[in-house]
């Protein structure tokens, strides 16, 4: 059985109402959470973009047995991997063990502010890697000195360390990014479902740990307002682009975007109130071999309708896949 996760989407809220929603998807019995870690949202009809550990730390604390994750967090560039060990460990202690930690290589778009540049991919997966190392060293407790291709320590210390450590999950798009994930994480995240990325995760070391994929839908009793709302704020996400790491600000997402109809994202998410439609958007993950697939419902001020409709419709449909 897939578990079914909601995701707290900074995008498209703010940070209170952000938490108000997790509170409502604990209480709707969905099986764990995440949330989106982001500087900018992808275009400016979304209109959100709070920090997300502000808001992990008040969703820990307003929370009692939903799981937190961030979805996902590059550790690279707007944060250091020393500060991005600190904050992990710290909202581990909040949650009573909650929390996992979510890890990328980022997008030009959250990471740009820094004023840096955009490396090639490649680069930035080496910063990943080295990246992941050194958290995992502050994990165990230990005193870490590092100097090396990308970053510098000096004796980094973590004071408060949690029963547990965070489990580690990395975000993968190709074949380096599953290799890496399979040799250094605990997870694997994806945001599509193709078998081929399970694959080669297990091929590198993944076999049999939990993989978490995230799918937007859009709940609504007025499917023609679904997809309306869908289309304005969830366009740049149609199409799969591999543009979607390199551009640096929603003025690019909307001029990428621009020839994407109402239609083409009515094809692409399930819109409107049919469960049936719902479950058939998440069972190509469950097929794929996803174990836990986290919805988004697009539209910061329509989640309370989709969290009511969920506990008494979609999650009990769900649990038959």
């Amino acid at each position: 059985m897939v578990s079914i996760g909601y995701t707290m989407m900074s995008e498209q809220a703010g940070p209170r109402q952000l938490v108000s929603h997790v509170v409502g998807a604990e209480k709707a019995g969905f099986d764990f959470s995440v949330v989106s870690d982001h500087s900018f949202p992808w275009l400016e009809s979304q209109g959100h973009a709070s920090y997300a550990w502000s808001v992990l730390g008040a969703a820990a604390q307003a929370t009692s047995r939903i799981p937190l994750m961030t979805y996902v967090t590059c550790p690279t560039f707007r944060y250091h991997p020393a500060v991005v060990a600190q904050k992990a460990t710290t909202v581990q202690i909040l949650s009573e063990g909650r929390f996992r930690l979510g890890l990328g290589s980022g997008e030009n778009l959250n990471e740009h502010v820094i004023g840096v540049g955009w490396p090639a991919a490649s680069v930035r997966l080496e910063m990943l890697e080295e990246a992941v190392d050194i958290i995992r060293r502050m994990f165990s407790g230990e005193s870490v000195s590092h100097h090396g291709a990308h970053f510098d320590v000096e004796k980094a210390r973590l004071w408060d360390l949690p029963d547990e450590p965070p489990p580690i999950g990395i975000a993968v798009s190709g074949p380096r990014s599953c290799e890496l994930a399979g040799r250094y994480g605990d997870l694997v995240i994806a945001t599509e479902p193709k078998q081929e990325l399970l694959q080669r995760f297990d091929a590198h070391g993944g076999a049999g740990k939990p993989r978490v994929g995230q799918l937007p839908v859009c709940y609504d009793t007025d499917r023609e307002a679904a997809v309306a709302r869908a289309h304005d704020q969830f366009r740049w996400a149609v199409g799969g682009w591999k543009v979607n790491t390199e551009l640096p600000g929603p003025a690019g997402f909307e001029q990428a975007a621009q020839h994407v109809r109402p239609e083409d994202v009515a094809e692409a998410i399930a819109c409107g109130d049919d469960v049936d439609a719902f479950v058939d958007a998440v069972r190509p993950y469950a097929e794929a071999g996803f174990t836990e697939v986290a919805l988004i419902q697009i539209g910061g001020d329509h989640q309370q309708p989709f969290l009511a409709w969920a506990e008494a419709e979609l999650l009990p449909a769900l649990r038959n896949l």
